[in-house]
């Protein structure tokens, strides 16, 4: 009996998901050059499955991403604004 509990115990612990951690990324997305163009950016990461919130600023040529990163990762919403039009890359 104390076999099988410890078994238990050990296979529950094992597929025990690892909790997800919300991140926020700034993007450079220097190829913005109309007041529009925001708004395709805005759009295309909205739609990653994952994204909580989009914050996109014309002005400094930058999008803000809050998203979820067990459902997501930069490289999907870097690839997110390539296929919009728009190359972004990490800001540092």
């Amino acid at each position: 009996m104390q076999k099988l509990f410890t078994a238990l115990t050990f296979s529950l612990l094992a597929a025990t998901p690892v909790w997800a951690a919300t991140q926020t990324i700034t993007l450079s997305v220097p190829d913005m050059n109309c007041p529009a163009c925001p708004i395709t950016v805005k759009k295309s990461l909205s739609k990653v499955e994952g994204v909580d919130k989009v914050n996109v600023n014309f002005e400094k040529r930058e999008a803000t991403v809050v998203f979820d990163d067990a459902k997501t990762a930069i490289g999907k919403l870097t690839k997110a604004t390539e296929l919009a039009g728009y190359p972004s890359s990490v800001k540092q």
